[in-house]
């Protein structure tokens, strides 16, 4: 029977030995700030239990992904983590999985398949519901805190094929329709930057030169605000004055934070996402049950809570 947990952490592995073939793991892209801590959460947890651990980039390329996938199931690895890099193409590989009887667990980021895994995957993440509605219910606090009653804001999301980047948009809709901010809350235009850095600032860029009056911008994540910050200091904004929203609380956004730049951010918990995940993937290999669905809470990070983040992520 499929389950469903609600958990802060993880408790450490039963007491195990290294696996005859270890374990492989496919990354959607190294070259990402989040993911790299996800990525050494995963590594510093093997190390730590004397685990093997084959971990590729898969460069953002879900053909190359899926590749990988096929390679690991050749050489007979004893189960497979996968950061998907479109989570609407999970099914062929949780197929190809199955049909080789090898267990597998999506992390970070959750797969359509989701809701008919097959006995022997699972998923570790935290609840996106929880990330972009704690990031808008906090802007909306700063904007009333300013003595504002209606806020104009940009919306910057993630790649479209992501349901993270799908769901935390969703969640400043949510948020507005539920009447859970504490101000009117209107979207001046909402467009992907891919949750890069230099694509949020090109984009805020673009935005400033429509001269469009505005009290501040909703992030995916971290890195978009960062790029957007970036693109309105150049501009010779005010940061006192506008509000930006964030997720993941990466060292970077944290810096941005202490800088009086960033405004709010959501923690979410990589290194623990990447400890669950081996974990789950050690239990399955070992024919042990576990909860198909994992879930590790966000946490708002504002700037009277920040030292408790400071070693985080």
């Amino acid at each position: 029977m499929k389950k469903t947990l609600l958990v802060a952490g993880f408790s450490a592995l039963m007491t195990t030995t290294a696996m005859a073939d270890g374990i492989g793991v496919s990354m959607a892209l190294f070259d990402d700030n989040f993911l790299t801590v996800l990525r050494n959460g995963i590594q510093a947890h093997a190390d730590a239990n004397g685990l093997s651990v084959q971990i590729e980039d898969a460069q953002n390329d879900v053909a190359k992904q899926l590749d990988q996938i096929n390679n690991f199931i050749a050489s007979g690895v004893d189960a497979i983590i996968v950061n998907p890099v479109d989570t609407s193409a999970t099914q062929a590989m949780s197929d190809a999985a199955a049909a080789a009887g090898i267990p597998l667990v999506y992390v970070n980021r959750q797969p359509i398949n989701v809701d008919t895994l097959p006995d022997n995957q699972a998923f570790v993440a935290s609840n996106e519901v929880e990330s972009g509605t704690l990031e808008t219910i906090e802007v909306c606090r700063l904007f009333k805190e300013q003595g504002k009653t209606e806020a104009n804001v940009y919306v910057m999301m993630g790649e479209l094929s992501n349901q993270a980047a799908v769901q935390r948009t969703a969640d400043i809709h949510d948020v507005m329709a539920a009447g859970t901010c504490a101000v009117t809350l209107n979207i001046i235009d909402e467009q992907t930057a891919n949750w890069s850095r230099d694509q949020a600032q090109s984009l805020m860029t673009n935005w400033l030169s429509s001269g469009t009056a505005f009290d501040g911008v909703i992030a995916n994540n971290d890195e978009m605000a960062i790029g957007a910050i970036q693109a309105m200091k150049a501009a010779g904004l005010d940061m006192g004055t506008i509000v930006v929203g964030g997720v993941d609380a990466t060292q970077d956004a944290l810096a941005a934070m202490q800088a009086g730049d960033l405004d709010a951010t959501v923690f979410q918990n990589a290194a623990g996402q990447g400890a669950g995940a081996l974990d789950a993937a050690v239990k399955l290999a070992k024919g042990e049950a576990v909860e198909q669905k994992v879930y590790i809470p966000f946490e708002l990070v504002t700037p009277a809570n920040i030292d408790n983040y400071l070693s985080k992520n």
